[in-house]
């Protein structure tokens, strides 16, 4: 009897000692602080579209960032996002090369053979006719679109009627022509506006600056710094007007994509007796400005203010990852004979006025969420320390192309993580803002680079 005394009288003990050590888990409830997501819309281009991989596609587009917010705005009295899903996840893509075809599928990594015949994963793309991409084209009826982010779309297309014209040669954006609610009557901005959203999730300015760059410089000009601020000045005032809060984010350094630092500008990597066959090709010619030597040089790039039109890429250049890398491997391309195009890469004087305009319109936009009251998530940090690499749910992730996790297919885009991991960004700069309690994201349907 005392026996059995003593082990109750213990077993209570240990129970009451277990309770007194347990840790006193006080979870906040989500709440919505001082703003209200009931209804809301989405604005900007490729990266809240949900582009990835070179294409826009379902899986990636219900997995975008402002996709992934409104799953956590529920929590807190947020309603459905309607969006213009693709057909499936097959997708349809813009090609940068437009002399091989307008349109090609997301890549994914598969082996193939190189121009030596070796093989290696690699990013593989299919080029897709303009029949085939009729069903990815066919415009969206039924509920009105909240997700009015249009991939390679400036600022100033949110005004343009035009541009929900049906896809032509001469109109190369058929992504908003599927959810024009009156295709080239209505415009982005219209559209935006007439959803009087209660929160409104903006990302503008970066199709402005990055569809210049990714053209190596050919594309128009980089709109100026006073008009972006109008057109934003106008978007946000309209999307606003009603009471609606919001956020808006920077615009990242172009140094932290892989698509423009993969190929470094002094990748030939020679032996002496390659650089001296070159340089008895450059040096007859009267061409004494460009030499080689054994190790590690700057590949020769069309430039017409250069001595016979043509130099070599120096320090502080860029490479972008649409040139052709068989034939820089196979075909001496950019060593001689065919020099590197124009549109591959950017020279010292564009890259100055890249940075120009991404400090310019970062002050634009950071004197624009003051003035309406806006969330301000500074991508251009967080895209900075993704470089040398951050930790998420115990794995790490960085810029490198393909192994680093962030990045996908293409180079400049995220991966699907890496959109998630943007999203809480948003997030925690929502929660800063307007006092809210809003869980971030845990996607483990996102994907990251798929090997096969």
């Amino acid at each position: 009897m005392k026996v059995t005394s003593f082990i109750s009288f213990s077993l209570i003990f240990s129970v009451f000692l277990f309770a007194a050590c347990s840790p006193n888990l006080d979870i906040p409830e989500p709440g919505a602080g001082g703003a209200d997501f009931s209804k809301t819309v989405a604005v900007g281009g490729n990266y809240m579209a949900g582009y990835q991989d070179g294409a826009l596609y379902q899986k990636g587009q219900r997995l975008s960032i402002p996709a992934l917010l409104s799953e956590q705005f529920k929590l807190i009295g947020g309603s459905p996002f309607n969006q213009a899903l693709m057909p499936d996840n097959n997708g349809l893509g813009l090609n940068s090369k437009v002399w091989e075809s307008w349109f090609i599928s997301p890549s994914h990594l598969r082996y193939a053979n190189d121009c030596k015949g070796v093989s290696s994963l690699k990013p593989v793309k299919i080029f897709i006719s303009e029949t085939e991409a009729a069903s990815y084209l066919a415009g969206i009826s039924g509920n009105s679109i909240q997700n009015l982010a249009i991939p390679f779309a400036n600022t100033v297309d949110y005004f343009n009627p035009a541009f929900g014209n049906s896809f032509s040669s001469q109109n190369t954006n058929p992504y908003y022509n599927r959810m024009a609610s009156n295709p080239g009557v209505s415009t982005v901005y219209g559209d935006a506006k007439a959803q009087n959203a209660t929160f409104v999730t903006a990302w503008l300015g970066m199709e402005d600056i990055y569809n210049y760059a990714s053209t190596g410089g050919t594309s128009s000009a980089i709109p100026s710094s006073a008009s972006f601020s109008a057109y934003l000045d106008t978007i946000l005032g309209g999307l606003t007007a009603n009471g609606a809060k919001g956020v808006i984010a920077t615009i990242p350094d172009f140094r932290v994509f892989p698509y423009y630092t993969l190929v470094a500008w002094d990748n030939a990597d020679l032996r002496q007796t390659q650089a001296d066959s070159l340089n008895d090709i450059y040096v007859p010619a009267g061409l004494t400005h460009i030499s080689f030597e054994q190790g590690r040089n700057g590949f020769v790039i069309d430039d017409a203010s250069a001595n016979g039109s043509v130099r070599q890429l120096h320090s502080g250049e860029y490479i972008t990852l649409s040139v052709p890398l068989d034939s820089m491997k196979c075909e001496k391309y950019g060593l001689v004979y065919n020099t590197i195009k124009d549109r591959y890469a950017l020279d010292s004087s564009e890259v100055f006025m890249i940075d120009a305009a991404i400090n310019a319109y970062n002050a634009v936009i950071i004197q624009k969420a003051a003035q309406y009251n806006l969330a301000l998530t500074d991508m251009h940090a967080y895209f900075n320390s993704v470089k040398s690499g951050i930790k998420w749910n115990g794995a790490d992730f960085n810029s490198t192309f393909v192994s680093g996790g962030f990045f996908s297919l293409d180079g400049y885009h995220p991966n699907q993580k890496g959109y998630a991991l943007i999203a809480n960004e948003f997030i925690k700069a929502i929660n800063t803002k307007y006092n809210a309690v809003i869980p971030t994201v845990n996607c483990i349907e996102c994907d990251g680079v798929l090997f096969p």
